[in-house]
């Protein structure tokens, strides 16, 4: 069963979500939050795997809650679920230590799917999150701190290339032709030596040093 947790300060909305994801057999919700504090005494206190997080509620936003419950809680996973899709949001949420970012106007089924996604390990975005995500480097300065890459192996910057570009652990296995577990182990030495948390975090030090630039597909390498 993977537990839930929402937090969201409309309580109509509230409802509704939690109602959603309790008609699922395997994901129960736990606890609602009406405020960024609530969120994080109930996210400390029970632990949810998942939780789904407004951005703009009274005290403390959720952005705030979302760092707080990261930092205190690493197993939980958080979801960002806003009606506000400003780049500034974007970023912030995932710098928060958010791994999945969906549009309230998202269809339920996918939000659904979303949070067996994240507890299963994953991250993800909503596809018009992503081009925000590709359009905000496009038009950036280029790329800083390259020398973050130089810690990785010819390897590890293979894989670090393909997960920056949407590629499954299945994919990226196909791709260099290697078995996924090997490619799990290479996803695993690449976030710890970039210092970062998950598959999104990773995507953006990709674009960040260079490594990946938007539009490029890339020739195999």
């Amino acid at each position: 069963m993977i537990r839930v947790m929402v937090a969201d300060d409309q309580a109509v909305v509230r409802a509704g979500i939690a109602a959603i994801v309790d008609a699922e057999p395997d994901l129960s919700v736990i606890g609602q939050a009406a405020d960024g504090a609530a969120a994080v005494e109930l996210a400390t206190s029970l632990r949810p795997d998942v939780a789904l997080m407004d951005i703009r509620m009274p005290g403390m936003n959720g952005l705030a809650a979302t760092t707080k419950i990261t930092a205190a809680v690493p197993a939980t996973r958080v979801i960002v679920l806003t009606t506000f899709h400003l780049d500034e949001y974007v970023f912030a949420s995932l710098r928060a230590g958010a791994v999945g970012f969906l549009l309230k106007d998202t269809d339920p089924d996918r939000v659904i799917d979303s949070i067996r996604v994240v507890a299963g390990g994953e991250a993800l975005l909503d596809p018009a999150v992503t081009r925000r995500l590709l359009d905000h480097f496009a038009a950036g300065p280029g790329p800083v701190d390259a020398e973050r890459l130089s810690v990785l192996t010819a390897r590890e910057r293979q894989v670090l290339l393909r997960v920056a570009r949407g590629l499954t652990n299945a994919e990226i296995a196909a791709d260099l032709e290697i078995s996924p577990a090997t490619v799990k182990d290479h996803v695993a030495a690449v976030l710890a030596k970039l210092g970062v948390r998950d598959r999104v975090q990773a995507t953006i030090a990709a674009y960040e040093t260079g490594l990946v630039k938007p539009g490029d597909r890339g020739n195999g390498t």
